[in-house]
């Protein structure tokens, strides 16, 4: 940060903690002195440009001794007159030492600064827990590992001469229906059986002998 301050009818940039040398000011050693002449004022980029001074801003510094500058020697001549004078001088000045740099900028500052920090002594609130609720449990569509695996049935191709009845035999599979075992005594009944409905059939199909006359 620094500043631009006029005094003694002249300009000097300064910074907190420079040294200057300026016209003499009626002040003792060891005193304060503010410049309110401030012309222009930077701080972290921004500046503030006066019209033609700032308002509301100021330099301190304080006074570290009074003293004269060296001596100059002024010598005067005029040709054919007979003319000389010599003349010495020494500038009385002041040794001044920077001390703060007041601006409006500075005290704004400062002010977001305190707003934006929040105060260590008062401590944040806990928040209150809500109450946990439990969501329900998704299945998860089955995956192919999931699945149990089947095996496959083997397709039996059959054989050249072969039937379904014989495949059946071969393969050892059982039948649908197990029949009993026939026995002799099974076999004539079923024979006489068979006997009697034919002889029946023959009696109904036989149409009757026409009568002659």
């Amino acid at each position: 940060m620094f500043a631009v301050i006029k005094t003694g009818g002249k300009q000097y940039r300064v910074q907190e903690g420079d040294e200057l040398k300026v016209e003499k000011l009626d002040v003792d050693e060891g005193k304060k002195v503010t410049f309110d002449q401030v012309l222009l004022v930077e701080d972290d980029g921004q500046t503030l440009i006066g019209t033609p001074l700032v308002e509301k801003a100021s330099v301190e510094a304080i006074v570290l001794k009074n003293f004269k500058d060296k001596k100059v020697i002024v010598f005067k001549k005029k040709r054919r007159k007979q003319y000389k004078r010599t003349r010495g001088h020494r500038q009385e000045l002041t040794s001044v030492k920077i001390e703060k740099i007041i601006s409006q900028m500075k005290t704004e500052k400062k002010k977001t600064e305190q707003i934006a920090a929040p105060d260590k002594s008062e401590k944040p609130k806990k928040a209150e827990k809500a109450p946990k609720t439990k969501t329900p449990a998704v299945k998860k569509p089955p995956t192919k590992r999931d699945v149990p695996k089947t095996k496959a049935s083997k397709i039996v191709k059959p054989k050249k001469g072969e039937t379904a009845k014989t495949r059946k035999v071969k393969t050892g599979k059982p039948s649908a229906k197990k029949s009993s075992p026939k026995t002799k005594t099974d076999k004539i009944s079923k024979g006489k059986a068979k006997g009697e409905a034919k002889k029946a059939a023959v009696t109904k199909v036989k149409a009757p002998p026409k009568k002659k006359g």
